[in-house]
C-alpha cells in the first residue's frame, strides 16, 4: 500500500481510504469486522465514516460497529487513522429537535461526545463537517473546535460537500483566529463521470493545502462495468446509476468506456479508481465494500499503473471542464 501525507499536514494516510457507511445496512457486523481486518492488513490505514450512517432508526450503527471492531484490542484503534462526521439530526424522525443537527457549537460539543462513546475511543483524528451551515458562522464553529483540540477528543478538522469558496472563507477565517490549523481535508463527489469538482473546489483544496477525499468514485456503480453486468444478468443498476443510464447518450459514454478497458484488459471499477490517484491534489478515494471480494478489487486497483495512451482516451470519453475561470466565463 502507498500512503501520502493529508494535505498539509504531518499526518501520513493509505492512498485508499476505508468508507464504512454499508456496515450496518448492508453489512453486517461480523462482515464488517472482517473487512475492517483484511483492509488493515493490507497496509489501508485511513477509515471514514459518519455519526449519521446506519441510517433512519439505525444512526450511530455505524460507528457502534467500529468502535466493537476496535475494542477487540490488537493494537487496531492505534493503527487507523479515524474520521468521522458530524451535521446531520441523530434523531430517527425528521424533526429535530433545536440544537440537535448542523454545526452550533453547542451541537458540536454533543455530537463529538456521542460519537465517541459510539466508537469506543478518546479521539477522532479527522473531525469532519458533513455540510456547511448556512446559519453558523465560523468564527463560532472554530472556537468549538479550538476546544476539542485542547481537551484532545479531536486532532483535525475536516469538511465534506463544502464549495470552493466556503473552503476558503473558513480557513481564511481560522488563519486571522490565530492558533487554529483550519481544514485539512475535503471529501467531495469526483469521478471520472462527475468532475466538476476540477472547476473550484479541488483548486481551492489545493491552495489551502487540503487533501482532497473523493467519495462515490464508481459515480453510483456507473464506472463499475454496469452495463456489461446487465448483460450476463447480474445485479441491475439503481440510484445515481440507473438514472444516469436512462439518458441515451450517457449510456452511449459508459459503453465506450467499458468497450475502451475491454481493449485495454482493465477491469472498469478498478480503472476508475485508479484514474482518481493520478489527479492532482487527490488523498485517496473512499471505497464503500460491501463484501471482502469488493476490498480485494479496491486494492488491486491501487496497484494498477494507467498508460498515457489509456489516459488520454479516458479525457476524450469523460472530458472534464477546465480550469476556471475559463471554464464557464468563455
Amino acid at each position: 500500500m502507498r500512503y501520502t501525507q493529508l494535505g498539509r499536514t504531518g499526518l501520513k494516510v493509505s492512498r485508499l481510504v476505508l468508507g464504512t457507511m454499508n456496515f450496518g445496512p448492508q453489512t453486517d457486523e461480523a462482515d464488517s469486522h472482517t473487512i475492517m481486518d483484511a483492509a488493515l492488513d493490507a497496509g489501508v490505514n485511513f477509515f471514514d465514516t459518519a455519526n449519521v450512517y446506519g441510517w433512519g432508526e439505525n444512526k450511530g450503527r455505524t460507528e457502534s460497529i467500529i468502535g466493537n471492531w476496535f475494542a477487540k484490542g490488537g493494537d487496531r484503534r492505534d493503527k487507523v487513522v479515524l474520521a468521522t462526521k458530524v451535521y446531520g439530526n441523530m434523531a430517527a424522525s425528521a424533526d429535530a429537535w433545536p440544537n440537535h443537527d448542523k454545526l452550533s457549537a453547542l451541537n458540536i460539543r454533543r455530537a463529538v461526545d456521542a460519537s465517541l462513546k459510539r466508537l469506543r475511543t478518546d479521539h477522532i483524528d479527522v473531525y469532519q463537517f458533513h455540510h456547511i451551515d448556512r446559519a453558523t458562522p465560523f468564527e463560532e464553529i472554530w472556537q468549538a473546535v479550538d476546544v476539542l483540540v485542547r481537551q484532545g477528543k479531536i486532532l483535525y478538522a475536516g469538511s465534506s460537500n463544502f464549495p470552493g469558496y466556503k473552503i476558503a472563507q473558513a480557513n481564511e477565517i481560522a488563519a486571522r483566529r490565530g492558533g487554529t490549523i483550519g481544514l485539512v481535508s475535503e471529501q467531495c463527489l469526483y469521478n471520472l463521470a462527475e468532475r466538476r469538482a476540477e472547476m473550484e473546489v479541488i483548486p481551492a483544496a489545493q491552495e489551502y493545502g487540503l487533501g482532497v477525499i473523493p467519495w462515490s468514485p464508481l459515480h453510483g456503480g456507473l464506472l463499475g462495468g454496469v452495463i456489461r453486468k446487465e448483460a450476463e444478468g447480474g445485479r441491475r443498476s439503481s440510484g445515481r446509476a440507473a438514472d444516469a443510464l436512462a439518458d441515451s447518450g450517457v449510456r452511449a459514454q459508459v459503453q465506450a468506456y467499458e468497450d475502451l478497458l475491454d481493449k485495454h484488459g482493465v477491469e472498469p471499477g478498478e480503472a476508475a479508481l485508479a484514474w482518481l490517484l493520478t489527479r492532482p491534489g487527490v488523498t485517496g478515494p473512499i471505497v464503500g465494500p460491501r463484501t471482502a471480494q469488493q476490498l480485494d478489487s479496491a486494492i488491486r486497483a491501487s496497484e494498477l499503473t494507467l498508460s498515457e495512451e489509456l489516459l488520454s482516451a479516458l479525457d476524450e470519453i469523460f472530458p472534464g471542464p477546465g480550469p476556471s475561470p475559463e471554464a464557464f466565463a468563455w
